[in-house]
């Protein structure tokens, strides 16, 4: 990603949630905190392509968050110098542990 432009990054996350709803335990569930670390780090990387600041993304949670068992992401480039009026493009990505 070239520094300067804006993004969004959407975040959904499917994970067996059971166990926490029930002990009220930030230790047994997944940290929100912890997400958005993820999602700041590997935005900060320069990338070519949105497809590929995605999956590391998607790389990073499975491989750090184990109760995660699948993941949305979506990574918009906010007005892109693409030419005509237009107020995003965004890539989404989906993916099962």
């Amino acid at each position: 990603m070239l520094i300067g432009s804006d993004y969004r990054v959407d975040l959904e996350i499917t994970a067996d949630l059971s166990q926490p709803s029930l002990s009220d335990k930030l230790l047994e569930t997944v940290d929100y905190v912890h997400l958005n670390n993820i999602v700041k780090e590997e935005m900060a990387i320069r990338s070519n392509l949105l497809e590929h600041v995605a999956k590391r993304i998607i790389d990073r949670i499975f491989l750090e968050i184990d109760e995660v068992t699948q993941v949305m992401v979506e990574v918009s480039k906010i007005n892109p110098p693409i030419g005509g009026d237009v107020e995003s493009v965004s890539v989404k990505l989906r993916f099962n542990r």
